[in-house]
């Protein structure tokens, strides 16, 4: 059966309608989207604001370091090894009568390197009257040549101990013990705390409860509510020494050493930095 031509004109127009709606809905939505992912320029990204706390926790320190070299000189390499294990062996025995563990003795460093020493070269007499300059010379004084050259005299060993005090009572008496031993360099106390961690998270915590707290009073002054926390970082959580030894500080000598040194307090701090998105 034919369609009336008519009919066959409704029909095209109703669909010549329907394409445009449905290109005009298309269009539409393409139009949303490209504004969404901001390809027209309009930024999205959500707006943030940081804040940074500061926390600190205070200990005594329970732990010493102190630090010496042995070094010794001799003609030759054995003699002067030998010479520092003689000294090493007075300064290990003093540690271990205080009541030091074996595992908190440590050799850092142990070497040997020649000693060289310059000397003028000795010419043989000349007759008198010979000398350079007009000056006579005596036929029996020798004279220096010009040039010389190194020579070798002899060895020098040293070597470099750690050594971690527990009892940091004990630590003025072993420092003038050791000063007694023969020790080349003798440095420290270093005081220090032994186990860190459990202080630098109390600091830590402390410092993100301060910068929260900041965020709260902040967020509320500007009528922002916090989102999520977009990004975190933190500095710090190094220890402070408040007092140093009076040994360090005064320049005293070991032989003068109290008996009790000032250990003082360490304060570990931690800096932390928080954004958060706002809305």
């Amino acid at each position: 059966m034919e369609i009336p031509e008519e009919n066959k004109k409704k029909i095209f127009k109703v669909l010549f309608v329907l394409l445009i709606v449905l290109s005009v809905y298309f269009a539409v939505r393409i139009f949303s989207e490209i504004k969404k992912d901001s390809l027209l320029g309009e930024n999205t990204q959500p707006a943030t604001i940081s804040f940074s706390g500061h926390g600190e926790v205070t200990a005594v320190p329970d732990i010493a370091n102190i630090y010496f070299t042995i070094t010794k000189d001799d003609k030759t390499v054995k003699g002067a090894q030998a010479g520092v294990a003689v000294i090493e062996k007075k300064a290990l025995d003093l540690l271990k009568a205080k009541g030091v563990a074996d595992k908190d003795i440590k050799t850092e460093n142990a070497s040997f390197y020649p000693k060289y020493e310059y000397r003028n070269a000795v010419c043989p007499p000349i007759p008198m009257g010979a000398g350079t300059a007009g000056v006579t010379v005596s036929p029996s004084s020798p004279y220096y040549c010009p040039s010389g050259k190194q020579v070798l005299i002899g060895y020098t060993a040293s070597e470099s101990i750690t050594v971690k005090v527990r009892n940091t009572d004990n630590v003025g008496d072993i420092m003038q013990g050791l000063g007694t031993t023969g020790v080349s360099d003798l440095n420290g106390p270093n005081f220090a705390i032994d186990k860190e961690d459990t202080l630098k998270a109390e600091a830590r915590k402390k410092a993100i409860d301060d910068a929260k707290q900041k965020a709260e009073v902040l967020a509320k002054d500007l009528g922002v509510r916090l989102g999520k926390i977009t990004s975190f970082s933190e500095s710090g959580n190094y220890p402070i020494m408040y007092a140093k030894s009076e040994m360090m500080s005064a320049g005293i000598t070991p032989a003068a050493a109290p008996a009790e040194i000032p250990k003082g307090e360490n304060t570990i701090s931690s800096d932390v930095t928080i954004t958060y998105e706002i809305r």
